[in-house]
């Protein structure tokens, strides 16, 4: 992919990283990457593994992970504060990425995070989807971490 690609397409992700609350569409940020949507969309997965929408999503349930910790807002104004306009969307994409319900996410105790700064709590926290999550421990289990020629061990 040629650089100046990267460089348009970089600057269409730092939009959605600032902007994520706003009504973001494919069309718009092509036209940040001066880019047409079909081309945006295709290069955008090809450099960054996922579609915008989906690297859009997963900003904003991020965002809404950290508004929830702080417990002072309901799940709807967390929903509309991330840039979502439908809460069952919302709190589906959640659950998805989570693995948890928003509601249930915010009853739960943040209390042992208090200590640790926003910045290692952010990378601690962000959301991973559930495909995603179950390939890195099955990787993880095809290495034999912790292998001691038991059941279920590599055999050679």
């Amino acid at each position: 992919m040629p650089l100046d690609d990267l460089v348009r397409l970089r600057r269409a992700r730092d939009r959605m990283d600032r902007e994520y609350a706003q009504p973001l569409d494919v069309p718009a940020l092509a036209r940040t990457a001066l880019m047409s949507s079909g081309h945006f969309s295709r290069s955008f997965r090809a450099a960054y593994g996922e579609t915008p929408y989906t690297y859009l999503m997963t900003r904003r349930i991020e965002r809404a992970k950290a508004l929830l910790r702080r417990g002072d807002l309901s799940v709807t104004e967390v929903c509309m504060a991330v840039g979502c306009t439908s809460l069952g969307s919302f709190s589906t994409r959640f659950t998805e990425l989570v693995g948890q319900s928003p509601s249930a996410y915010r009853a739960r105790d943040h209390e042992q995070g208090a200590a640790i700064p926003a910045c290692v709590a952010k990378i601690g926290t962000r959301p991973v989807r559930r495909a995603e999550a179950k390939e890195a421990k099955e990787a993880k289990e095809a290495k034999g971490n912790g292998s001691d020629g038991g059941p279920g061990a590599p055999v050679a």
